[in-house]
This record gives structure tokens, sequence and C-alpha cells, in this order.
């Protein structure tokens, strides 16, 4: 018994777990300390703590501590055994702990961009110049080697961040010499894309849901969009001066994309993604589209 809890405390660290569950927190002056509102009680000032390090909180407010399986029988009233038993259920991230730990790596890749003149170079060759729509669309750079220190430092393991697809088995960060766009759907980062600077790497998402047509929400009511391939066609016409855009994210539309693109009264496209476009109605129809 003592084994298999040891074990699993391992393998779901008490700070996993209460992002997970949507707790907020900031660093508490150690690096392995973090401070909170409580989840346990109603609060205004935060007084819940955690030491990552040791694996344990305890809040100055309502005076309870003690390790994740503590927490679980007071959260959700549940037995020792009870608790060991909804531990070892599957978890699965929720769309909010996702949410900020790409927005803590969104963040991240944009300080970095600053300091890899090969970084801005590239950007500048696609056409791209323009600082404040760099700073607007949250263009960042992947320099590799540091992303795990940076998320592991606020919190974040590495089996979380391994979990998102943000490192490698090896701990190497996924998009390593890449600039790198967030795509969002209802504010929320849900993605990001990576374009190599070089031809050494492939471009990547991450896995899961891209969150449909880029920026579609800000141009769904205008009577013209101009849908362009890519998002440097995106950010180059953008920086020009046409704010009626959107991008499929690739050369192929998917069903709910071209319902999407539906909706609006007229649709102009790029020559690339006019033929994507052709290439996919005898496909659409099955779709109810």
């Amino acid at each position: 018994m003592g084994e298999d809890v040891d074990k699993l405390k391992q393998h779901l660290p008490l700070l996993d777990y209460l992002r997970q569950h949507n707790w907020i927190a900031r660093p508490a002056g150690r690096n392995s300390e973090f401070v909170g509102l409580c989840p346990l009680h109603a609060e205004t000032r935060p007084s819940f703590y955690v030491n990552a390090r040791k694996n344990l909180f305890y809040c100055h407010g309502c005076g309870q501590g003690g390790d994740l399986i503590r927490f679980v029988q007071l959260s959700r009233n549940l037995s020792f055994r009870q608790s060991l038993a909804y531990l070892e259920q599957p978890a699965v991230p929720t769309d909010d702990s996702a949410a900020a730990v790409l927005q803590e790596t969104t963040a991240f890749y944009q300080q970095q961009l600053d300091h890899y003149p090969e970084a801005m170079r590239y950007l500048n060759q696609r056409g791209l110049q323009d600082p404040a729509l760099i700073k607007e669309l949250q263009i960042g750079y992947a320099p590799g080697g540091s992303l795990r220190r940076y998320l592991t430092a606020a919190g974040y393991s590495f089996d979380l961040l391994r979990q998102f697809g943000l490192l490698n088995s090896q701990g190497a960060d996924a998009f390593y010499q890449r600039i790198v766009f967030p795509l969002r759907h209802s504010k929320n980062i849900v993605n990001l894309y990576g374009r190599s600077i070089s031809n050494a790497f492939a471009h990547r998402f991450l896995p899961g849901s891209k969150g449909g047509l880029y920026a579609w929400e800000q141009v769904q009511q205008c009577s013209e969009v101009i849908l362009v391939e890519g998002l440097f066609d995106y950010a180059v016409l953008w920086q020009a001066g046409f704010h009626n855009l959107t991008c499929s994210l690739g050369t192929h539309l998917n069903a709910d994309q071209f319902q999407s693109e539906r909706t609006t009264s007229r649709t102009a496209t790029s020559p690339s993604s006019w033929r994507a476009r052709y290439r996919h109605p005898p496909r659409l129809p099955a779709s109810g589209t």
C-alpha cells in the first residue's frame, strides 16, 4: 500500500493536480513554493501555500494541510481509500489548464524573439516588419534549451508539459528553432504553430484542435472576407492594411471551416486557397454542407 501511494504522488504532483482544477497561483519567494486563494474555504487574500518540492500544502486561513491525498479527502469529502481510487482514474487536462500553460509558453516565446537576430531576420525576409503587429499577434521564437526550465520554475511538471506536446520525451522544446504563432478560440490560446527558420525542421502544430479558421470571430460579420493559406500570408496582408482576413491554417479546408466560410455573403481567396477550396466541394455534401 505504501509503495503504491508513493508512486501515485510521484505520477501526479500536488501542484499539477491543483492547476488541472483551475487553481491560480504565483511564486511565493522560493522557487518551489506557490501561493493562491484556498480551494477549501472562501477568502479574499491568498493564504494557501504549496511546496512543490515536498509535495505538500498548508492554508494559513483554515489551518488545513497535508499531501495530495489529504487535499482530495478534504475537497471531495472522501475517505482515504476513496481518494486513492479517485486519483487512480486517468486524468484529462481541462481546457483552462491547457490555456494557462499555452499562455505562459506564448509569453516566453515572445520574450525570446528580441534576443535572436536570426529570428527577426527571418520575419523580415517573409515580409513581416511591423514591430507593433508582431507584438499584437504575439509572435515569438523558440530557441530551444530553456522552455522546460522556465515552465517548471512556474510550477508545471515535465509530465504535464509532455502531455501537452510542448516537450519531447528527452525534454527538448518541441518547437526548437521555429517562429511561433498562438492560435486562439474564444480568446483562449488552444494551439501553437511553429515555422522553422531554416529547412532543417518541418512546420508543426501541437496535438489537438487548431481552433478553426484563424481570427474568424473578428471577421465573421464582414460582407467580404479574404481567405489566405498561411499565417505569414495573413500577417503580411494585415500589415498592408487588409483587416477582413482569415486563414485556413494549411491548404486543406475541412467541412467545419467551409461551413464557417459560407456564412459570409462573399468570399475572396488567395490563389493557393482558391485551389484548395475547389479540391473539397465533392466531399463536403456528405457532411451536410
